[in-house]
C-alpha cells in the first residue's frame, strides 16, 4: 500500500428523510471504520465524519456540505478520496473495491 486513504462521512445528527429506520451518520462513520479495520488490519486510514449544517472552515468541506444540502442526496454520504462511493446506506462492497484501488490488501 501506498498511501493512507482519506475517508470521509458527511451526515447531520437528524436522519435522513429518506433514511428512516437507519442508522445515523455518526453509528455509520463508527460501522465503516470498524468493519474497514477488520478487512483491512495494519493498513492505515483516516476517517472523518463532517455536519453538513456545521462543517469545518475548510473550503472545500463547506462547498461539499453545501452539495449534499442543495441536491437533497441521501446522507451519509460516504467519499473516499474525494469520490462519492456511498449514500443514504453505503455499501461495504463498494467501498472494499475503492479502497483497493489504492493498494489495500483484504485480510
Amino acid at each position: 500500500m501506498n498511501k493512507q486513504v482519506v475517508i470521509e462521512v458527511y451526515g447531520a445528527e437528524q436522519i435522513c428523510a429518506s433514511c428512516v429506520n437507519m442508522p445515523s451518520s455518526k453509528e455509520t462513520m463508527d460501522w465503516l471504520q470498524a468493519a474497514i479495520s477488520r478487512k483491512y488490519p495494519q493498513q492505515p486510514f483516516t476517517i472523518d465524519y463532517i455536519d453538513i449544517y456545521n462543517p469545518p472552515e475548510h473550503e472545500e468541506k463547506k462547498v461539499f456540505a453545501q452539495r449534499v444540502i442543495e441536491e437533497d442526496l441521501f446522507y451519509p454520504v460516504v467519499l473516499v478520496e474525494g469520490k462519492i462511493v456511498g449514500e443514504g446506506n453505503p455499501r461495504l462492497k463498494a467501498i472494499y473495491s475503492e479502497l483497493e484501488q489504492f493498494g489495500y490488501q483484504p485480510k
